[in-house]
């Protein structure tokens, strides 16, 4: 069965039941003006109930396929100016790591449903901004952090064009 299948066909709230399942708290975040946006942005959550377990191991114990699910909301505000929205990013993702890869090196996301990423310049398949994706896409990393976003069905949100008034 492919990761994606698996993703598809798992149960949130049946899998909370099960053992295994861990909290993953989200931080809140800042960057500059001109690193995601033309202004500072910051973020903090504001429903944070997303837990994470792993699936499978490589033989030295580091992680190999893990899985997150549960809700979260972000208010995310252009520091600059105040303007803020609040984006639901209650996805759920199976990771996969390559030997090494951390969540954002080496490793590819199959998510369903939100999920927000940031872009620098240069630093993906798509301009610098903060977007929210929502569907079935995949998001990998290579060894420098570049992100390629493949679409299969959903959309994007780009949160620096909103939050720029």
């Amino acid at each position: 069965m492919s990761l994606l299948a698996v993703l598809v066909a798992a149960d949130p709230a049946r899998a909370a039941t099960r053992g295994g399942w861990v909290p993953a708290p989200s931080s809140p975040w800042e960057v500059p003006a001109g690193a995601r946006c033309d202004f500072p942005v910051r973020a903090e959550p504001v429903v944070d109930e997303v837990r994470t377990r792993v699936f499978e191991r490589y033989p030295d114990g580091s992680t190999k396929r893990e899985a997150y699910v549960g809700d979260l909301v972000l208010k995310v505000t252009n520091a600059a100016s105040g303007a803020s929205v609040e984006v639901d990013l209650s996805g759920n993702a199976m990771v996969e790591y390559a030997p090494g890869g951390t969540l954002v090196t080496n490793s590819v996301w199959y998510v369903v449903g939100p999920a927000l990423f940031g872009f620098r310049e240069g630093g993906g398949n798509r301009p610098r901004g903060i977007y929210v994706f929502d569907g079935l896409y995949t998001i990998a990393f290579d060894a420098t952090s570049y992100k390629t976003v493949t679409m299969y069905h959903g959309t994007e949100r780009e949160l620096c064009a909103e939050l720029s008034g």
